[in-house]
């Protein structure tokens, strides 16, 4: 096998590979042998077959078999002898082969940039942290009552208010014309909750139950559903039945019925949960600070490919939220030509910032093990209350979606261990500040 170099600039290779065809024929006649050993023809002994025979049935399909395996080991084979590490799969193109002749083929191939971090123990970051206040405990524990209220129906004749809850039958309109998902029966609505479109609640309220109401809305410009964002909508409602809710008292049986010891106790589990939440957007805060301070002071070039394929990821859900009407509102005045710029620097970044936290991982011995896994399976558990076990035996039970916690695991563990190096100062701020800084960042 004959390497010829081509092009070496910046992180592009390319170089032509050629097989002479005497090493070609050799595994033709050794794949053929195979093949006769193997083939079973009608009149002959297994084995037995002439080699005229077994090159004019096979002769074709195994020389094109050879010719894919050759290119793909000699590709492999070349790559090693370079010392290359590709970032992305080697284009390779066929540039010359008959039968009798050499094989000549060319590879393309971006390879992965030498990265020499900077010194992590320079760096220094001001860390945001909250800590959680009485007010925010009984808040807390209020949304829970709220969360296990019930709805007697009531008696006395009287208007309906803030709080109380209306049984209700309803059909929407736009240009009179009633809309899909626009049409209820029995729908409970508790007035002053917010769960419908801006001023639905409010026209209800001094209702009467066998009361029906002709209700104008608009529906906000950021609907989520496009087809009827911004649009003006008329809503016949007709109250057939009105109730009030019923509050639980915060009194140690109710702690003990949302599996708490006390009210002490369920007062400091709150805490510690309302904790964690703080912990996490500060934690966030302060990754996207060092990415940041990364970003900054590492410049080395990157591949092309990689960062094409990063792009083409994100302007796939830009061309989507713009169909969607979800675009983010700083981008809706924007040309496509600003837009693809301004993304596919954000691409080059993601890029530039994976292949430097890659790179100190490995340098570092960083990995993932099996009781990061299963922390990690633990906290997406406790996002779907009531349905812990339902997430834990799907991680179990799917290799191949356990296997997508490897990457966000691994670059939290070498973000930890930069952190470690780094310095940081710690500020303590109000939850509204931490949020601000959380949302703006």
């Amino acid at each position: 096998m004959q390497v010829i170099d081509k092009v070496s600039d910046g992180l592009k290779r390319e170089f032509n590979v050629v097989v002479t065809a005497a090493a070609i024929e050799e595994k033709v006649e050794a794949r053929l042998t195979e093949v006769g050993q193997q083939v079973r023809l009608p009149g002959f002994r297994p084995g037995k077959v002439p080699r005229d025979i077994l090159k004019k049935r096979f002769g074709q399909s195994v020389r094109g078999e050879v010719l894919e395996r050759t290119i793909d080991e000699s590709t492999q084979q070349a790559l090693t002898e370079k010392a290359i590490k590709p970032a992305l799969q080697p284009k390779v193109e066929l540039v010359s082969f008959d039968e009798g002749k050499d094989l000549e083929f060319a590879i393309k191939v971006e390879v992965l940039p030498e990265i020499s971090a900077a010194d992590f123990s320079s760096i220094t970051l001001s860390r945001d942290v909250a800590t959680v206040q009485d007010p925010e405990v009984a808040k807390a524990l209020e949304t829970l009552q709220n969360s296990r209220a019930t709805t007697e129906a009531v008696t006395e004749a009287r208007a309906a208010a803030n709080g109380d809850v209306l049984v209700t039958d309803f059909v929407g309109r736009i240009d009179g014309t009633p809309f899909e998902g626009g049409t209820a029966q029995g729908a409970s609505i508790e007035l002053g909750s917010g769960s419908f479109i801006p001023g639905f609640e409010e026209q209800l309220i001094g209702a009467k139950a066998g009361e029906t109401k002709e209700l104008k809305v608009t529906f906000p410009k950021e609907y989520q559903a496009a087809e009827l964002a911004g649009k003006d909508a008329v809503f016949e409602v007709k109250v057939t039945e009105l109730r009030r809710k019923i509050i639980p008292e915060l009194t140690e049986d109710f702690a003990k019925s949302v599996g708490a010891e006390s009210i002490e106790a369920m007062r400091t589990r709150a805490r510690e949960m309302i904790q964690s939440q703080y912990d996490e957007l500060s934690r966030l805060r302060l990754k996207r600070q060092l990415l940041d301070k990364l970003a900054e002071t590492n410049s080395f070039a990157v591949p092309q490919g990689m960062v094409d394929a990063e792009f083409d990821a994100i302007w796939r859900q830009v061309e989507e939220a713009k169909k969607a009407g979800q675009l983010d509102a700083a981008d809706r005045d924007k040309s496509d030509d600003d837009l693809k710029t301004e993304y596919r620097n954000i691409a080059e970044r993601r890029v530039r910032l994976g292949l430097l936290l890659s790179d100190v991982g490995t340098k570092n011995s960083i990995t993932v093990a099996p009781e990061d896994f299963s922390a990690a399976v633990m906290a997406e558990a406790r996002r779907y209350p009531g349905q812990e076990s339902a997430v834990v035996n799907h991680y179990q039970r799917n290799p191949q979606a356990l296997e997508t916690l490897r990457a966000p695991l691994f670059e939290e563990k070498v973000v930890d261990y930069i952190l470690g190096k780094a310095q940081i100062t710690d500020k303590v701020v109000t939850f509204e500040e931490l949020q601000k800084d959380v949302d703006a960042a």
